[in-house]
């Protein structure tokens, strides 16, 4: 039976044929719109491959173990790069995702007051809006002179360890890495606070009816909630950290070599394709957009961890 009064029954007309067939277009439009960003997807996979094939053929899977890279002899392999990138974004990360989750509480659970979160909202996004190069020139200039006594003081007390193994030379995977960090905190605080904002207020007024602390609420009834938009924000920031080009080419000193340690210079896969496609023939050319064809692969890979983590998170 309807719930509906007979009154309200009389009131309700039927829909126009022109408002069903308006609907019906915002879906198939919407529809084509999806399948276009897959289709332009394809298409730059699809033409960096092409571009990439002389090389593919040449080195194979072989091009992504080995160290050389040396347009003399025409000897290319892309570890190092692989390498430094997964140190760098990894470092960016592990410091990035306590310090973004950390704020985005901060200005979503009242802890300041409003006028103080909105100017500390509007400070992390405008960190968004810095050109990378600007970003560059303050890690050489700035963050470098700053982390290079830190290095030799960890490099004296934990040498020992491999990842401060050598003294630090300036430039290198740490400040890469602490950059990388504040270029990603932007998007990882952004989406978090997102994520717990929009939470039901019902969560928190029932975990404070349960007895609960403001503490105990946070950590074990909204952060829980919240875990699927905090990873998916995570694995953006990663995704963000591992396709940046102008300020880690600019500061982490573009050696093609592997060390344990951190203090060292490095490479990646952007840095590499910044500092060499400019002036870049023949196979060479080809080499470097393999190297594309890998990050571009990483970052697919990410995202598609991302989203499969979001599902079955969301699923608890």
């Amino acid at each position: 039976m309807s719930s509906l009064t007979p009154q309200a029954q009389t009131t309700i007309k039927p829909r126009a044929s022109w408002e069903k067939n308006l609907d019906l277009g915002f879906v198939w439009l919407t529809r084509l719109l999806a399948m276009a960003i897959a289709a332009v997807l394809l298409w730059i996979a699809l033409e960096v491959a092409i571009e990439a094939m002389p090389a593919i053929q040449r080195y194979g899977l072989g091009f992504l173990t080995s160290t050389a890279w040396n347009p003399v002899k025409e000897e290319y392999g892309a570890l190092p790069q692989i390498y430094g990138t997964i140190v760098t974004a990894f470092i960016a990360l592990l410091l990035a995702v306590p310090i973004g989750v950390g704020t985005a509480l901060v200005v979503s659970e009242n802890f300041l007051p409003v006028s103080v979160q909105t100017v500390v909202v509007f400070l992390i996004e405008l960190l968004a809006a810095i050109p990378s190069v600007v970003y560059g020139l303050w890690g050489i200039f700035v963050l470098i002179p700053i982390l290079t006594p830190i290095g030799r003081v960890l490099h004296s007390s934990l040498g020992w360890l491999p990842i401060f193994g050598t003294p630090p030379s300036g430039p290198g995977i740490f400040p890469a890495g602490i950059v990388l960090t504040i270029m990603i905190l932007p998007i990882i605080t952004a989406i978090s606070r997102d994520a717990l904002v929009s939470l039901p207020p019902d969560l928190r007024q029932a975990a404070y009816g349960l007895g609960a602390t403001r503490w105990e609420t946070i950590f074990r009834v909204l952060l829980p909630a919240a875990t699927s938009g905090i990873v998916g924000a995570t694995m953006l920031g990663l995704g963000r950290a591992m396709g940046e080009t102008m300020a880690v080419t600019m500061i982490i000193g573009n050696s093609n070599r592997i060390s344990p340690s951190i203090l060292t210079t490095g490479n990646t896969i952007a840095s590499l394709l910044a500092n060499q496609f400019a002036e870049a023939d023949g196979i060479q050319t080809a080499a470097l957009m393999y190297a594309a064809l890998v990050l571009f692969g990483l970052t697919l890979v990410v995202n598609v961890l991302a989203e499969l983590v979001v599902r079955k998170v969301g699923r608890i």
